[in-house]
């Protein structure tokens, strides 16, 4: 259970299939790299949810926990990174420094990161299509019935009527569609990636411009609100207010700044890492920070929290707009198109992520072989793919958003807790191993982040601890009946 891969195995797989990268990133195409991938789902989605449940006002406080977690780990990221050159990410770092077993949970867990993430951007999507469907096409939406999961139902509508959802089949069609384009092998193009950056960014500082004449100061006047407990319409209870709602608000905004770790997978590609890893993971960070704090300050002051738990609960930066500044109607419509381009990139590369886990662990011997076998044509895990599409689909057919969201979240801060320890544990056990970037202030930096990491799980609440539980639990089963026995690693040894 606590065989560990040898380093020096890794580098040797590192320089016969990594060969030929070259060193051509400057830490302002870091830099640029980083705001592509943070700025998607979680903040015109998170947002909304986390000052309606949690924080209120003080959603802003929020960010800022969630960037400084995200900074301490990304340091560590960085470090791991360059150090062990290789495909997997957390779970190959893991399984070099903790052992299998380690390892194996840690694979598990970027299920949450990787498909559970893909689900919620796939609801999130769903709502935003509805809305374009009414705001910008002018046509009926969606029966609520087709695009919501059985374990949501509606507020009473003008009749009185209370519906309950069956299934949400857009989540469901653009999961399977990005799923096929992703076995057909079709990637983005360095071009439509960058248009869909500049677009997001864009779309936020059109917000935060326009939207701040139209704040309403009452909004703020209870910036950090008094402890309570808040029952959504569901019935699912939130910590509201105080040190809970801000930590439990970080937890949930947590979403919007996953993808920054892209920045350190870069490492190899990178002219002078040393100077442009720190620059590159800490500068995306603070420039979506700003504009994050900005935006939940924005949004926030147009419509009060009441406004955020009924009638803007879904797609909620479209509905603030259309209610709270009149004459921008164009704004909403833009955002909603943009966001649904958006959106659909995000999923496609979460899909993508979740298949090279899958494919790493499989040819370790810790999946089936099923999970790493190539198209004939097409030379993409094709078969991993549909089993993929099946578990994200079915997420996101059948579960609530705010209830993925969440898991995306806390599986995504176990994973940096596990990466923060790597970094002092390597640091002990190889202390030689050549790193062209060091993460400062050792062991101090990781040992801040694995505390800020725990304490935006802690104020997700003990519903979210128990669901995280239950999925390793899961996991647990899969490895000690299948797993351990077919490790390669093992018959490597023996």
């Amino acid at each position: 259970m606590f065989r560990k891969k040898h380093v020096h195995h890794l580098l040797e797989e590192a320089s016969d299939s990594e060969k030929g990268l070259k060193r051509t990133l400057s830490s302002g195409a870091l830099v640029a790299l980083g705001i592509g991938a943070i700025i998607g789902a979680g903040l015109f989605v998170r947002t909304a949810a986390a000052a309606a449940q949690n924080a209120g006002p003080s959603v802003t406080l929020g960010f800022v926990v969630a960037a400084i977690g995200c900074a301490l780990a990304g340091l560590c990221y960085a470090e791991l990174s360059s150090s062990i050159p290789i495909s997997g990410s957390a779970y190959t770092y893991t399984y070099a420094t903790m052992g299998e077993l380690l390892a194996w949970v840690i694979g598990w867990d970027l299920v949450l990161e990787y498909a559970v993430g893909a689900a919620t951007v796939g609801i999130a999507w769903s709502e935003y299509l509805n809305s374009m469907l009414v705001t910008v096409l002018h046509v009926s939406p969606i029966a609520y019935e087709w695009c919501h999961s059985p374990f949501e139902h509606s507020l009473p509508d003008a009749m009185g009527v209370i519906h309950t959802g069956i299934i949400n089949l857009p989540a469901l069609g653009i999961v399977g569609l990005l799923s096929l384009l992703l076995i057909k092998g079709t990637s983005e193009s360095a071009f439509v990636n960058g248009l869909i950056v500049i677009t997001k960014v864009s779309i936020v500082l059109l917000i935060i411009a326009f939207g701040w004449g139209f704040i309403n100061e009452a909004n703020h006047a209870v910036y950090i609100p008094e402890p309570s407990i808040y029952t959504d319409h569901q019935g699912i209870s939130h910590n509201f207010g105080g040190i809970m709602g801000i930590l439990g608000a970080a937890g949930v905004v947590f979403f919007a700044f996953i993808g920054f770790d892209a920045v350190s997978t870069a490492a190899q590609e990178t002219k002078n890492p040393k100077k442009a890893m720190p620059i590159g993971i800490l500068g995306s960070l603070a420039i979506c920070t700003i504009l994050y704090i900005l935006f939940a300050h924005v949004l926030t002051g147009l419509a009060p929290v009441e406004f955020f738990r009924t009638d803007g609960h879904e797609a909620s930066v479209v509905a603030a707009i259309h209610k709270y500044m009149p004459g921008y109607e164009w704004l909403g419509n833009l955002v909603t198109v943009a966001i649904l381009a958006g959106f659909s990139s995000v999923i496609l590369v979460m899909l993508l992520g979740q298949s090279r886990v899958f494919y790493s662990m499989s040819r370790d011997g810790l999946l089936p072989a099923v999970f790493s076998d190539l198209h004939p044509k097409f030379k993409t895990p094709f078969k991993s793919n549909l089993i993929i599409f099946v578990l994200v689909g079915g997420f996101a057919a059948f579960v609530p958003g705010d209830v993925v969201g969440d898991m995306t979240s806390i599986g995504t801060l176990f994973a940096f807790i596990l990466v923060c320890a790597a970094v002092i544990i390597l640091r002990k056990t190889n202390p030689d191993l050549h790193r062209e970037f060091k993460t400062p202030l050792v062991p101090l930096v990781p040992i801040l982040g694995i505390v800020v990491c725990s304490a935006m799980i802690f104020g997700l609440g003990w519903t979210n601890w128990l669901r995280l539980f239950g999925w390793l639990a899961i996991g647990m089963l899969i490895y000690f009946g299948y797993s351990r026995h077919h490790s390669k690693l093992k018959h490597h040894d023996q």
